[in-house]
């Protein structure tokens, strides 16, 4: 499924708003936003692992978790956009979710599991493999991350 530049850049916007309200619980900024084959948003969440002091609580998750449920857990059709390329356990998750499509704003390099370390939503060996867009207003998603570290240093 192909996304014209128009839609990415808008849902990025999005996922940047949600990841900027992280900043008020003084999460890290990330933002990630679920949306279904029409184009609709389906969830849309930000960090909470300090709000609700869990591990678990990525971006990622919670909108996986928002859209689990319904008529299938599957979700064939339906594309997540996130600030920051999902680590290992939110790329496991993309890719058990049956998600078509993955697009992230900035890489991480350090602990990155949809290219930059791992590339677990396109590995061969697994039954579904998710497509995936990278880079996409990298800039702004990088800006974001790294003022939020400069202010902790």
């Amino acid at each position: 499924m192909t996304h014209s530049p128009e839609q990415l850049d808008a849902w990025m916007q999005l996922a940047l708003s949600e990841a900027t309200a992280a900043l008020d619980h003084g999460d890290v900024p990330i933002g990630a936003v679920l949306v279904d084959g029409t184009g609709a948003v389906v969830a849309a969440d930000h960090n909470r692992r300090e709000q609700r002091r869990d591990p678990l609580a990525h971006a990622e998750m919670l909108v996986l978790g928002k859209a689990a449920g319904g008529e299938d857990w599957r979700k064939i059709g339906h594309t997540l956009v996130v600030t920051l390329e999902p680590c290992a356990m939110c790329a496991g998750a993309i890719q058990q979710a049956r998600l078509s499509n993955l697009v992230y704003g900035a890489a991480d390099f350090k602990a990155g599991a949809c290219w930059s370390l791992y590339n677990i939503p396109q590995d061969a060996r697994l039954n579904h493999r998710v497509e995936m867009t990278a880079g996409v207003r990298a800039d702004e998603c990088s800006a974001l991350l790294s003022g939020f570290f400069a202010e902790r240093r």
